[in-house]
């Protein structure tokens, strides 16, 4: 005759692989969705510095100023079409973005700060707010601390 607990334990294997199989799955996928969103948090304002250089390129200069929030119907009052050309067009230190790439992008606050490279030691930081998508200069040198 069988004992009372001759059948204690029975199933436990199976209850344990269930258990390994659930955890290893959540931290893969922990670990995936953490690599995921350090590469795409700020996909959005990068796709938007690109587009931005390639109007550039083209030399849509009224297109890109509008990517600054600035059109003819809404001229921008302390960054005029004149100084974004200063600052932009093709006498501009900034004439060749053919080899104008994004070295590196920052959250910082409500925006990004994208650092662009010229090529050689020409760099430019643009800014991009978050809320409305415009790209603009930084408000500040660096991200301050607690932002």
């Amino acid at each position: 005759m069988p004992g009372y607990l001759d059948q204690y334990g029975a199933g436990d294997e199976r209850r344990i692989r269930i258990i390994k199989t659930i955890v290893i799955s959540v931290l893969s996928i922990a670990v995936i969705g953490g690599i995921l969103f350090f590469v795409f948090h700020n996909y959005r304002e990068e796709q938007r510095v690109k587009t931005f250089l390639g109007l550039l390129r083209s030399q849509d200069y009224k297109a890109a100023y509008a990517m600054f929030g600035c059109t003819d119907a809404k001229p921008c009052t302390a960054y005029a079409f004149d100084k974004f050309m200063e600052d932009w067009g093709p006498a501009s230190g900034h004439g060749s973005v053919a080899n104008a790439h994004i070295t590196r992008s920052r959250s910082c606050g409500s925006g990004v700060i994208l650092t662009v490279d010229y090529g050689g030691n020409q760099q430019e930081k643009l800014w991009v707010e978050r809320k409305n998508m415009t790209v603009g200069f930084p408000p500040f040198e660096g991200c301050p601390a607690g932002m």
